[in-house]
């Protein structure tokens, strides 16, 4: 069968299953809506957060990041995988002891304060609109090659899948589609990279393979990161493990992306409302050590993906003529997510570091090159002929290894179900924030049981609405348009969640001052430069790392303002003691 055939199936199956479980597990209460009713256990937990946490950015675009940074590329590894740690250790436990259904319900009842709640919930809607656009983006993308849709029919089709799911089940439902959509993408990660390591380096297990020597071929012997920084210099690229090389990220700016990651993990709305549907302290220790390990296997073979696929896509399209370009490359032209310029008219594939183009490519169907078309209008200086969109390393990845269609379908329900599954938990937490800390909190202390879950439900699609509208015009890459989320989760909800837990003495004044003054910088800060052509004035650290400053921002203005103004209430400070000191591994 072909690709496409395969595609339908696999898709199909896996989509068939996402809306029978969110059907059987409709919800009739807010509780069940918002936090599955706290009746979760701890391995299904673990696994639905794996999910959520797992997004298009981890699926697709990480590994493609890596492929084409190399060493620098491993930020998003490091950042990511050190802030599930962070977030587990320091945050889950105690939440989960406070037992309210919302990071703004804990920054309100912790602080005292109907203000704080507002400004947390601002933050909370704004850092999950820009976190899902990065998921309906990777949503298009699978859509656009394996659907043989374009990009935007893709988006759309993924806003009316994920509002059925999540608009029937609330919570319940989209964590038991979790368990499965998780079961989905790791098969669909792993498969392929078994596969790709054992015809590369002979061995099944790609993250030895990552390191180990070429079986076969004219490489044959030598290692592969060894080969992979020949062919790098070669084409005229920095070596792929050299540390920060010339002209590309400073130490300063890869610290702080890292470190905007790991906090910003820490305070992301839809990770953080996991831990409330365990029964207690004990199942949310237990479902975030589970998460970990679950994330593990996904996050350790990245690398080994990233490795492959450049080391196959060199060597299949690299100074070839362009009418004997395999057929991968063909394919994935027809979406535009892969162009080639033939600008020294020479009929070869050049590809070098530089633009291949002044504006991102758009294909006209007239040809399958959008070199003769379009060449008047986007030639740039440099000699680079070859556009590719990151994006697609992950995907593409099979079809470049000339591995069997279904391998390649599955990896496409494989991103689909990364994608959809963060989409889900974001689209919730926008949906409770102003169905619950709104509208039932500020507005309406009197709405039923029944007002609130409509709410909550037309809230998601208005959300989804918006998502999608920003997943059709992203202001970057997936991986990018996540590492902004992170960036303002860091900036906004960290800082004063980790005092709110450890510090007695900071009190509502300083919380809503920290929150506002580290947001608006990062907001500010990656405005400037993604949307009016800015520079990084700052150190030169760019609009991914940011999210690190505004939280230091953060910090000092909440520190600060607390010590100047008077203490916290002696209830909200007992309240502290016993969020802090959980009494029993079985404390509700």
């Amino acid at each position: 069968m072909s690709i496409l055939d395969w595609t339908y199936i696999m898709v199909g199956v896996t989509f068939t299953l996402y809306i029978s479980i969110a059907w059987i597990s409709m919800v009739k209460t807010t509780k069940g809506f918002y936090v599955a009713g706290g009746g979760v256990g701890p391995l299904a937990n673990g696994m639905a957060t794996a999910a959520d946490w797992m997004s298009a950015a981890s699926f697709i675009s990480m590994a493609g990041l890596i492929s084409f940074m190399g060493y620098t590329g491993s930020i998003y590894l490091l950042g990511w995988t050190g802030g599930y740690v962070l977030l587990a250790l320091l945050l889950a436990p105690y939440l989960r002891k406070f037992g309210k259904f919302t990071v703004p319900d804990f920054v309100g009842d912790r602080y005292y304060s109907n203000t704080a709640r507002f400004i947390a919930l601002v933050c909370a809607i704004f850092v999950s609109f820009t976190y899902v656009a990065g998921q309906m983006r990777g949503v298009g993308i699978v859509f656009s090659r394996f659907l043989e849709v374009d990009v935007n029919t893709g988006v759309l089709i993924g806003m009316a899948l994920v509002f059925l799911y999540a608009a029937l089940g609330g919570m319940k439902g989209i964590t038991y589609t979790q368990v499965a959509q998780y079961t989905v993408l790791i098969i669909a990660y792993l498969v392929p990279a078994v596969a790709i390591s054992l015809k590369i380096t002979g061995t099944p297990v790609p993250q030895l393979g990552f390191g180990g020597a070429i079986a076969e071929g004219a490489d044959s012997g030598k290692y592969l990161l060894d080969i992979l920084n020949q062919l790098n210099i070669d084409l005229g690229f920095a070596e792929y493990t050299k540390a920060y090389p010339e002209g590309g990220k400073s130490m300063l700016d890869v610290f702080c992306i890292t470190m905007a990651l790991m906090v910003g993990t820490a305070g992301l709305p839809h990770v953080i409302v996991r831990f409330y549907t365990v029964p207690n302290v004990r199942g949310a220790r237990l479902s975030a050590g589970y998460a970990l390990l679950f994330i593990a296997f996904l996050y350790t073979t990245a690398p080994a993906i990233a490795s492959f696929s450049r080391y196959n896509m060199i060597n299949t399209i690299s100074n070839v003529p362009y009418n004997q370009a395999p057929s991968w490359f063909k394919n994935w032209e027809k979406t535009g997510l892969i162009a080639w310029v033939d600008k020294n008219h020479n009929g070869f594939i050049n590809y070098r570091p530089g633009n291949a183009f002044s504006g991102k490519p758009e294909f006209t169907g007239e040809t399958g090159s959008y070199g003769q078309l379009i060449v008047a209008n986007t030639l740039s200086d440099t000699e680079n002929e070859l556009y590719i969109d990151r994006d697609i390393m992950v995907l593409a990845n099979p079809e470049i290894a000339q591995l069997p269609n279904w391998v390649i379908a599955l990896v496409a329900a494989g991103g689909l179900a990364a994608a959809l599954s963060t989409a889900s938990g974001l689209l919730l937490v926008i949906s409770s924030s102003i169905s619950h800390d709104l509208y039932y909190r500020l507005i309406n202390r009197n709405a039923s049981e029944k007002q609130r879950l409509l709410l909550g439900r037309i809230m998601i699609g208005v959300a989804v609405c918006i998502a999608g509208y920003f997943g059709i015009n992203p202001p970057g890459f997936v991986a990018q348009v996540v590492a902004f989320a992170f960036g303002l989760a860091a900036s906004s909800f960290f800082p004063v969640l980790v005092l709110g837990i450890f510090s007695k003495r900071t009190n509502r004044e300083g919380a809503i001052c920290g929150m506002t003054a580290g947001i608006l910088f990062t907001i500010f800060y990656i405005v400037n430069i993604k949307f009016f052509g800015g520079t990084a004035w700052l150190l030169g650290i760019s609009a991914e790392g940011i999210g690190t400053v505004g939280m230091l921002i953060n910090l000092f203005v909440t520190v600060s303002v607390s010590r100047l103004t008077a203490p916290p209430p002696p209830e909200v400070q007992e309240m502290v003691e016993i969020i802090r000191y959980p009494r029993g591994a079985g404390a509700r």
